[in-house]
């Protein structure tokens, strides 16, 4: 066999492999293709919520940052066996390190006040609350001072300061006045804190009730996941109630034996007066919750067995809130503040800062919580029934009605 035909011989043969090959991958490849195509595909969004993406991302950020330190640290013991100069200043990059989180952290604090600081609240709605932001404002002032200054100081000294062959440290163990100064200062500046605090929330729950300027009495009942909002009758008081006499058709268990809880009214809104004093009486059902109404600035807590009370005197009204705040759809909200249990978010309700005379108006239309049912458990005489309203009903009507309606609740 010459030459010649053994290379193309052979050259005939390995096109031919090459040809098999080719055609077995391109078949690997079509099934491939179809088993993906024919695959459920996967969502994304499902894959970023999981814990498991983020855990795997950190692990391999972890990992790419071990083989860049390792292959720093074999750079570096290359450069030493070599007999060659170190490679790398460590306290150089430490230190500039350093300086630059330094910036960072400052341009995170600016970042914070001009971003998240238009997220606040706006000024308080009430009387105490101006007191309150007073004291927040004060403390936050103070803190983002320290703040800055002991960083600028911490970070500073860190970059100025770094080793250096060429110089050597002093030796400074100990300074009495820096020691009484960082001591000193901090007291004083914390005793005048926790005074004003002290002071502002004995003036907010120590007040002096006034005769002529008597609160509005409000009781709100929680339970989960509702409020319950009882307002008192024409004598301005709330009646008593009794867990024992909860009943599925007495579901606070208030006691109409006492006749101040005769003709007390419910609402499914918190309907309250500007300007006017408001006495909060809260309890609950079942668990403790929390009474929140930020725009207020009251928080507290509502306990199973116990009442308890705050007092605060509304000044802006929703409209002017809305009004103040460029929304047409602003309302105030209270909510439950305490995590009690799967409904807690459904704990909320509207409030609503309203004239004097617009709140006379809606009292008026709120319907008693003492009905005919209630009447016959307790062996009160039942209300006879409501004639239609005529269009022409005089005022004399109007007050008989309102007569007989009292000598009910007697």
């Amino acid at each position: 066999m010459s030459l010649r035909k053994f290379i193309t011989n052979k050259t005939t043969a390995a096109l031919a492999v090459l040809i098999t090959v080719f055609a077995n991958t391109s078949a690997f490849a079509q099934e491939a293709a179809a088993g993906a195509a024919a695959a459920p595909k996967v969502d994304m969004d499902e894959v970023y919520k999981s814990v498991i993406f983020y855990i795997l991302i950190f692990l391999a950020v972890c990992l790419f940052i071990a083989i860049i330190g390792k292959s720093i640290k074999v750079y570096e013991l290359s450069r030493e066996a070599q007999g060659k100069p170190v490679g790398i200043n460590w306290n150089r990059v430490h230190a500039s390190l350093f300086a630059l989180f330094l910036v960072l952290g400052l341009y995170g604090v600016y970042w914070e006040y001009t971003v998240h600081g238009n997220m606040l609240l706006p000024a308080a709605a009430s009387e105490h609350g101006k007191k309150i932001d007073e004291m927040f404002n004060l403390t936050l002032i103070i803190t983002t001072i320290v703040f800055i200054v002991t960083h600028i100081l911490l970070f500073g000294f860190s970059y100025i300061y770094k080793y250096s062959a060429k110089r050597k440290a002093y030796y400074y163990p100990h300074n009495n006045t820096i020691e009484k100064i960082w001591t000193i200062v901090p007291a004083l500046v914390l005793t005048v804190l926790v005074l004003m605090g002290f002071l502002t929330w004995r003036s907010i729950f120590f007040k002096t009730e006034d005769p002529n300027n008597k609160p509005l009495q409000i009781e709100i009942t929680s339970e989960q996941f509702k409020w319950s909002i009882r307002y008192p009758g024409a004598d301005g008081v709330v009646g008593t109630k009794n867990y024992k006499l909860t009943t599925a058709t007495n579901q606070l268990g208030i006691d109409f034996k006492d006749i101040n809880s005769r003709d007390d009214e419910m609402a499914d809104e918190l309907v309250i007066p500007v300007g006017k004093p408001v006495k909060l009486i809260l309890t609950s059902k079942d668990v403790i919750h929390s009474f929140y109404m930020p725009h207020f600035r009251i928080q507290l807590n509502t306990v199973p067995g116990m009442k308890t009370f705050f007092e605060f005197t509304p000044t802006k009204t929703t409209a002017e809130m809305q009004q103040e705040t460029n929304d047409p759809n602003f309302k105030y909200l209270f909510y439950c503040a305490k995590i009690c249990g799967s409904g807690h978010y459904n704990m909320q309700k509207v409030v609503r800062v309203v004239s004097d005379a617009e709140y006379k108006t809606w009292i008026a239309e709120q319907k008693t919580y003492l009905n005919n049912d209630l009447r016959k458990q307790f062996n009160l005489p039942v209300a006879p029934a409501a004639p239609e309203a005529a269009s022409d009903t005089t005022a004399t009507d109007s007050a008989a009605v309102n007569t007989n309606q009292m000598a009910l609740n007697k």
